[in-house]
């Protein structure tokens, strides 16, 4: 298999740590990308251009983050990551789309704010922003439902705040929400977290 991914995507962050996590590493190539340069490999796997993208054994390719998270999840060893039934899958599944929507947010920012200052829209930077801020009022206050065994919403989170570590500096998230904070001091140290930094 063959997984299209930027090192900055937290999306495609998401998808490699599954990936450690789920010992599949041995069955996936991974092609660096710029998905805004609109690489023809990529586009011809996705006419979306955006990453992350997996190109199956048999061809088929799967997008976006979570069909390909579920995919993985499918494939790789237990413990799966997302309860397969129960009221268990879907509180896993919340969080995990509540994460998401940190990330979409963020992400939001970040191409917002490089386009010209002057075309800029301060509403819309402003709307995200306030989106983050009620998101992450939800995890700490939801933080012990999250419970010890990794999900895929612990993986969600772990990138979510690596991103706006990266990208946004200025939500300084530790500060309002200090118990957040002491959970990914611990997550981050993750053989998975780690290696899969942008920075690695």
């Amino acid at each position: 298999m063959k997984l299209y991914y930027a090192p900055t995507s937290p999306y495609a962050r998401k998808v490699r740590i599954v990936i450690l996590e789920r010992h599949l590493a041995d069955k996936i190539e991974l092609i660096l990308t710029n998905p805004f340069d609109s690489d023809l490999s990529l586009v011809s796997a996705n006419p979306l251009s955006k990453v992350p993208a997996l190109v199956c054994f048999d061809g088929e390719v799967i997008y976006d983050s979570p069909v390909i998270c579920a995919y993985l999840d499918h494939l790789g060893r237990d413990p799966e990551m997302v309860p397969t039934h129960g009221a268990e899958r879907w509180h896993v599944l919340t969080r995990e789309a509540l994460t998401d929507g940190i990330m979409d947010a963020a992400f939001s920012i970040t191409i917002e704010k490089r386009r010209p200052k002057v075309e800029q829209s301060s509403n819309w930077i402003g709307r995200w922003r306030e989106s983050i801020d009620r998101g992450l009022a939800m995890v700490s206050t939801d933080l012990e439902k999250f419970g010890e065994k990794l999900t895929i919403a612990h993986i969600g989170l772990g990138c979510a705040l690596g991103y706006l570590d990266l990208r946004h500096p200025d939500i300084e998230w530790r500060k309002t929400h200090s118990n957040i904070g002491i959970w990914y001091s611990e997550f981050s140290q993750r053989p998975s977290m780690m290696k899969t930094h942008p920075d690695q």
